[in-house]
Protein backbone atom coordinates (compact mmCIF):
# COMPACT_ATOMS: atom_id res chain seq x y z
CA UNK A 1 0.00 0.00 0.00
CA UNK A 2 2.71 2.42 0.61
CA UNK A 3 4.61 1.74 -2.08
CA UNK A 4 1.88 3.05 -4.15
CA UNK A 5 1.80 6.00 -2.39
CA UNK A 6 5.23 6.61 -3.25
CA UNK A 7 5.11 5.30 -6.87
CA UNK A 8 2.20 8.82 -7.17
CA UNK A 9 4.54 10.73 -4.79
CA UNK A 10 7.34 10.58 -7.87
CA UNK A 11 4.99 10.93 -10.47
CA UNK A 12 3.87 13.92 -8.96
CA UNK A 13 7.20 15.47 -8.33
CA UNK A 14 8.28 14.97 -11.94
CA UNK A 15 5.41 16.72 -13.40
CA UNK A 16 6.02 19.87 -10.94
CA UNK A 17 9.74 19.28 -12.15
CA UNK A 18 9.06 19.49 -15.76
CA UNK A 19 6.79 22.01 -15.22
CA UNK A 20 9.34 24.56 -13.84
CA UNK A 21 11.73 23.52 -16.42
CA UNK A 22 9.13 24.51 -19.78
CA UNK A 23 8.61 28.01 -17.66
CA UNK A 24 12.23 28.78 -17.31
CA UNK A 25 12.63 28.33 -21.04
CA UNK A 26 10.39 30.75 -21.72
CA UNK A 27 12.04 33.77 -20.88
CA UNK A 28 14.81 34.45 -23.26
CA UNK A 29 15.49 30.67 -24.27
CA UNK A 30 17.73 28.53 -23.23
CA UNK A 31 20.44 26.95 -26.34
CA UNK A 32 22.76 24.16 -25.80
CA UNK A 33 24.83 24.54 -29.02
CA UNK A 34 23.26 21.36 -30.55
CA UNK A 35 19.87 22.64 -31.90
CA UNK A 36 18.94 23.21 -35.12
CA UNK A 37 19.42 26.25 -36.80
CA UNK A 38 15.77 28.46 -37.07
CA UNK A 39 14.78 29.02 -40.58
CA UNK A 40 15.34 32.24 -42.28
CA UNK A 41 12.27 32.17 -44.29
CA UNK A 42 9.56 32.38 -41.30
CA UNK A 43 10.71 35.38 -39.68
CA UNK A 44 12.08 33.16 -36.45
CA UNK A 45 15.34 35.31 -36.71
CA UNK A 46 14.25 37.86 -38.67
CA UNK A 47 11.57 39.59 -36.42
CA UNK A 48 12.95 42.90 -37.26
CA UNK A 49 11.62 42.57 -40.98
CA UNK A 50 7.93 42.18 -39.41
CA UNK A 51 8.51 46.20 -38.49
CA UNK A 52 9.42 47.15 -41.85
CA UNK A 53 12.24 48.45 -43.86
CA UNK A 54 11.39 52.05 -45.14
CA UNK A 55 14.09 53.95 -42.70
CA UNK A 56 17.23 53.23 -40.50
CA UNK A 57 17.57 54.63 -37.34
CA UNK A 58 20.84 56.65 -37.08
CA UNK A 59 21.85 56.13 -33.53
CA UNK A 60 24.44 58.52 -31.88
CA UNK A 61 27.73 57.14 -30.15
CA UNK A 62 27.64 56.86 -26.56
CA UNK A 63 30.47 58.69 -24.59
CA UNK A 64 32.74 56.43 -21.79
CA UNK A 65 31.98 53.65 -22.60
CA UNK A 66 34.41 52.84 -26.52
CA UNK A 67 31.30 51.21 -28.30
CA UNK A 68 29.81 52.42 -31.39
CA UNK A 69 26.10 52.70 -32.24
CA UNK A 70 25.64 51.36 -35.39
CA UNK A 71 22.69 51.63 -37.87
CA UNK A 72 19.64 49.19 -37.13
CA UNK A 73 16.45 48.77 -39.31
CA UNK A 74 13.30 50.75 -38.04
CA UNK A 75 11.18 49.49 -35.36
CA UNK A 76 7.45 49.88 -34.45
CA UNK A 77 6.66 53.14 -33.20
CA UNK A 78 5.85 51.80 -29.46
CA UNK A 79 9.30 50.23 -29.56
CA UNK A 80 10.87 53.64 -30.11
CA UNK A 81 10.36 56.04 -27.43
CA UNK A 82 12.78 56.75 -25.21
CA UNK A 83 11.15 56.50 -21.67
CA UNK A 84 7.86 55.04 -22.96
CA UNK A 85 4.33 55.21 -21.67
CA UNK A 86 3.36 53.24 -19.02
CA UNK A 87 -0.01 52.25 -19.98
CA UNK A 88 1.05 51.76 -23.85
CA UNK A 89 3.85 49.91 -22.35
CA UNK A 90 1.21 47.50 -19.66
CA UNK A 91 -1.31 47.46 -22.99
CA UNK A 92 1.47 45.89 -25.11
CA UNK A 93 2.27 43.73 -22.62
CA UNK A 94 -1.50 42.37 -22.43
CA UNK A 95 -1.20 41.32 -25.89
CA UNK A 96 1.99 39.32 -26.11
CA UNK A 97 0.50 37.73 -22.95
CA UNK A 98 -2.55 37.10 -24.72
CA UNK A 99 -0.58 35.54 -27.60
CA UNK A 100 2.46 34.03 -25.31
CA UNK A 101 0.88 32.63 -22.18
CA UNK A 102 4.40 31.66 -21.22
CA UNK A 103 5.47 35.32 -21.08
CA UNK A 104 6.34 36.74 -18.08
CA UNK A 105 7.65 40.24 -17.33
CA UNK A 106 9.59 39.21 -14.43
CA UNK A 107 11.08 36.26 -15.87
CA UNK A 108 11.57 38.17 -18.94
CA UNK A 109 13.41 41.06 -17.58
CA UNK A 110 15.39 38.87 -15.62
CA UNK A 111 16.92 36.94 -18.52
CA UNK A 112 17.48 40.47 -20.68
CA UNK A 113 19.75 41.26 -17.70
CA UNK A 114 21.45 38.52 -18.02
CA UNK A 115 21.55 38.54 -21.94
CA UNK A 116 23.16 42.41 -21.23
CA UNK A 117 26.09 41.00 -19.68
CA UNK A 118 26.87 38.42 -22.43
CA UNK A 119 26.33 40.61 -24.86
CA UNK A 120 28.38 43.88 -23.16
CA UNK A 121 31.38 40.92 -22.31
CA UNK A 122 31.36 38.96 -26.27
CA UNK A 123 31.47 42.52 -27.53
CA UNK A 124 34.63 43.08 -25.83
CA UNK A 125 36.05 39.84 -26.20
CA UNK A 126 35.24 39.56 -29.64
CA UNK A 127 33.52 36.42 -28.87
CA UNK A 128 30.96 36.28 -32.33
CA UNK A 129 30.20 32.97 -31.71
CA UNK A 130 28.68 33.92 -28.24
CA UNK A 131 26.78 36.88 -30.19
CA UNK A 132 25.00 34.89 -32.97
CA UNK A 133 22.31 33.31 -31.42
CA UNK A 134 21.62 36.35 -29.12
CA UNK A 135 21.29 38.76 -31.79
CA UNK A 136 19.19 39.53 -35.09
CA UNK A 137 20.80 38.84 -38.58
CA UNK A 138 21.13 43.25 -38.97
CA UNK A 139 22.75 44.11 -35.36
CA UNK A 140 24.89 40.60 -35.71
CA UNK A 141 26.22 41.96 -39.28
CA UNK A 142 27.00 45.53 -37.83
CA UNK A 143 28.49 43.88 -34.52
CA UNK A 144 30.64 42.01 -36.26
CA UNK A 145 31.68 44.41 -38.42
CA UNK A 146 32.80 46.90 -35.66
CA UNK A 147 34.66 43.70 -34.15
CA UNK A 148 36.57 43.29 -37.60
CA UNK A 149 37.36 47.08 -37.55
CA UNK A 150 38.75 46.75 -34.40
CA UNK A 151 40.74 43.97 -35.28
CA UNK A 152 42.23 45.59 -38.34
CA UNK A 153 43.59 48.98 -36.31
CA UNK A 154 45.06 46.36 -33.74
CA UNK A 155 42.59 47.44 -30.88
CA UNK A 156 41.69 45.97 -27.89
CA UNK A 157 38.18 46.82 -25.72
CA UNK A 158 38.49 46.18 -22.17
CA UNK A 159 35.21 45.93 -20.24
CA UNK A 160 34.19 45.77 -16.70
CA UNK A 161 30.31 45.58 -16.33
CA UNK A 162 30.36 47.56 -12.69
CA UNK A 163 26.41 46.62 -11.96
CA UNK A 164 23.40 46.58 -13.52
CA UNK A 165 21.73 49.43 -11.39
CA UNK A 166 18.18 49.82 -13.42
CA UNK A 167 16.80 47.22 -15.99
CA UNK A 168 12.90 48.54 -16.64
CA UNK A 169 10.51 47.21 -19.52
CA UNK A 170 9.65 50.84 -21.39
CA UNK A 171 7.95 50.02 -24.34
CA UNK A 172 5.88 46.80 -25.65
CA UNK A 173 4.03 46.15 -28.54
CA UNK A 174 2.63 42.75 -30.78
CA UNK A 175 2.91 43.45 -34.48
CA UNK A 176 0.97 40.89 -36.20
CA UNK A 177 2.90 37.84 -34.76
CA UNK A 178 6.14 38.79 -33.23
CA UNK A 179 6.44 40.32 -29.96
CA UNK A 180 8.90 43.80 -29.63
CA UNK A 181 9.75 44.55 -25.51
CA UNK A 182 12.33 47.34 -25.31
CA UNK A 183 13.99 47.70 -21.89
CA UNK A 184 16.16 50.01 -20.20
CA UNK A 185 19.13 49.42 -18.90
CA UNK A 186 21.63 51.58 -16.89
CA UNK A 187 24.66 50.11 -15.61
CA UNK A 188 28.07 51.31 -14.72
CA UNK A 189 31.37 50.27 -16.74
CA UNK A 190 34.74 50.74 -16.98
CA UNK A 191 35.80 50.61 -20.52
CA UNK A 192 39.50 50.98 -22.03
CA UNK A 193 40.90 50.90 -25.67
CA UNK A 194 44.50 49.88 -26.09
CA UNK A 195 46.49 49.71 -28.85
CA UNK A 196 48.70 47.07 -30.26
CA UNK A 197 51.12 48.58 -27.63
CA UNK A 198 48.59 48.07 -25.34
CA UNK A 199 48.60 52.13 -24.68
CA UNK A 200 45.47 53.52 -23.60
CA UNK A 201 44.12 54.94 -26.98
CA UNK A 202 40.58 55.99 -25.24
CA UNK A 203 38.91 56.09 -21.88
CA UNK A 204 40.02 55.47 -18.22
CA UNK A 205 40.77 52.75 -16.13
CA UNK A 206 39.75 54.59 -13.50
CA UNK A 207 36.73 55.91 -14.50
CA UNK A 208 33.04 54.10 -13.85
CA UNK A 209 30.55 55.27 -16.29
CA UNK A 210 26.90 55.43 -15.55
CA UNK A 211 25.80 54.74 -19.03
CA UNK A 212 22.07 54.05 -20.19
CA UNK A 213 21.23 51.94 -23.15
CA UNK A 214 17.87 51.32 -24.77
CA UNK A 215 17.44 47.63 -26.07
CA UNK A 216 15.01 46.26 -28.02
CA UNK A 217 14.38 42.09 -28.02
CA UNK A 218 12.12 40.42 -30.37
CA UNK A 219 10.33 37.11 -30.76
CA UNK A 220 7.73 35.49 -32.91
CA UNK A 221 5.15 33.93 -30.76
CA UNK A 222 4.34 31.40 -32.66
CA UNK A 223 7.72 29.90 -32.82
CA UNK A 224 8.55 26.91 -30.66
CA UNK A 225 11.86 28.79 -30.69
CA UNK A 226 11.87 29.96 -27.55
CA UNK A 227 14.99 32.44 -27.91
CA UNK A 228 14.22 36.02 -27.70
CA UNK A 229 17.00 37.74 -30.18
CA UNK A 230 17.85 41.28 -29.47
CA UNK A 231 16.59 43.52 -32.56
CA UNK A 232 18.37 47.23 -32.13
CA UNK A 233 20.03 49.14 -29.36
CA UNK A 234 20.70 53.07 -29.23
CA UNK A 235 21.02 55.27 -26.68
CA UNK A 236 18.84 57.93 -25.23
CA UNK A 237 17.90 61.08 -27.21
Amino acid sequence: MNDGFQFLDIILFAAIAAFFVIRLRSVLGKRTGHEKKPERDGGDRRAEEEAGDDTVIHLPEREDDGIKDVHFEDLPSGAQDGDGDDDAAAAGLTRIKLADRNFNEDEFVNGSRAAFEMIIGAFADNDTATLRPLLSNDVFDNFDSAIKERERLGHTLETTLVGITEAQIIESELQQKTAFVTVKFVSEQINVTRDSDAQIVEGDPSHVAKITDIWTFARNTRSRDPNWALVATRSPN
